[in-house]
């Protein structure tokens, strides 16, 4: 199921300084969530295994059947909207795994999304929005009149943007260290940015549903492209440092004004 990565000399060169520990693994199927036997088969490569237990009582009622997985003792890695790199903090040491999903991709790129979760990793963050929102979790949901699965999604990408909020200086720093993944984090801010072009649009026509637009416009969060409203508002030295209470006002504002 899991093999070790090689790695290019920048990527080795951010694992030392983020996550020296961490190991690198392609996955040998592509995943979203891994079930809990072929996740323990982690075990065979790593010094220990323990679980993460969110508080059920996090979850709303009508939250997704997920969501109430990952509040259990199951052993399991990755969730929906991950992308195609998940990693977790749940063995010893921590473990990024580079799903098959990116096989043709450009190699530059595989490299950036492969450092970009190192150095989450070292920013020892949890790895998952439920644990990001925690009891505020139940607060988003009853501020965002979506069905629970869009919210599940406005939650991961709430999520994803506070990340990159944290991170992005780094990558900035990347241009001059590491120009191969610098020019990578930028290259894919530049393509963004014409999509974010009229996303406000989209959104008032309903060209675009919310849930795809907050997605959309985190994702620029961590490539320090300018954000069209309500989104601008997530770009802020508040939410990186205050988190999900912040991202609970948004979303009660921004669906305030929206109705």
């Amino acid at each position: 199921m899991f093999s070790e990565r090689d790695l290019s000399p920048s990527v080795e060169a951010v694992r030392d300084e983020h996550a020296p520990e961490a190991l690198v693994l392609d996955a040998g199927t592509d995943f979203e969530t891994i079930p809990p036997a072929q996740a323990e088969d982690l075990g065979l490569l790593v010094d220990s295994l323990a679980p993460t237990e969110y508080d059920p009582a996090w979850v709303p009622e009508a939250g997704p059947e997920l969501l109430r997985r990952l509040a259990g003792n199951e052993f399991t890695i990755g969730a929906p909207g991950d992308g195609s790199v998940a990693w977790t903090h749940q063995t010893k040491p921590p473990v990024v795994i580079v799903k098959p999903r990116v096989e043709g991709s450009p190699s530059a790129f595989i490299d950036f999304l492969v450092a970009e979760a190192l150095v989450e990793v070292g920013l020892d963050v949890p790895e998952h929005f439920l644990g990001f929102f925690g009891e505020h979790y139940r607060e988003l949901a009853a501020a965002t009149p979506l069905d629970p699965n869009a919210t599940y999604q406005v939650a991961a990408a709430l999520y994803d943007g506070w990340l990159g909020l944290q991170t992005r200086d780094v990558f900035a720093e990347w241009l001059t260290s590491h120009p191969d993944l610098g020019d990578a984090w930028q290259d894919a801010g530049s393509r963004l940015e014409g999509r974010l072009d009229g996303l406000a649009r989209e959104v008032a026509l309903g060209q675009t549903d919310f849930a795809d637009a907050t997605e959309l416009a985190c994702s620029g969060l961590k490539h320090a492209v300018e954000l069209p409203a309500p989104f601008g508002a997530l770009d802020t030295d508040a939410y990186r440092d205050r988190g999900a209470p912040y991202a609970v006002k948004w979303a009660e504002k921004t669906f305030d004004t929206l109705q």
